[in-house]
């Protein structure tokens, strides 16, 4: 089983991007995902976007991982 996480895009240079995950910047790769722009969200596995998604579903999704996290503690 795979995990993907939603990934917010703050800028993109070429084929890489800046994206943001709970609060944290990371690089990743957008060779799978040419058509992403600023602003997406994407789904990011292994350093690569691997599809777009809607913000709804995004936001959605972490707010599940906030209540994993939470319900963890």
């Amino acid at each position: 089983m795979c995990l993907a996480i939603p990934a917010l895009i703050k800028k993109i240079e070429g084929k890489e991007a800046e994206v943001e995950i709970g609060g944290i910047s990371r690089r990743i790769s957008l060779w799978l995902t040419p058509e992403a722009k600023t602003g997406d969200y994407v789904l990011l596995h292994t350093g690569y976007a691997i599809n777009i998604i809607d913000q709804d579903e995004a936001k959605e999704t972490l707010k599940l991982f906030e209540q994993m996290d939470e319900a963890a503690d």
